[in-house]
């Protein structure tokens, strides 16, 4: 699986492609910066789900999910091991 795109980078290539002159397409900002087209549109999605501007799960409320997720695992395990 490969390494991902530091929270920097992510950051500035959806800020570039937000501001992207007319007649420039997402797929050339892509191309530009080394990432596959999906990805960047990946991005863009999720930077407007952040931002409140479309309905989803922000990366926020999903990191705490997981964290939720692991401690509700740990706690069955050692509530399993009790009984």
């Amino acid at each position: 699986m490969p390494k991902p795109y530091p929270r920097e980078f992510r950051d500035d290539v959806v800020r570039i492609a937000r501001e992207r002159e007319p007649g420039v397409t997402v797929e050339q900002i892509a191309k530009d910066f080394g990432v596959h087209p999906m990805t960047l549109f990946k991005w863009l999605r999720q930077a407007d789900i952040d931002a409140g501007t479309k309905p989803g799960v922000s990366g926020s409320e999903s990191a705490e999910l997981r964290e939720a997720r692991k401690r509700i695992k740990l706690l069955e395990q050692e509530n399993e091991v009790l009984r």
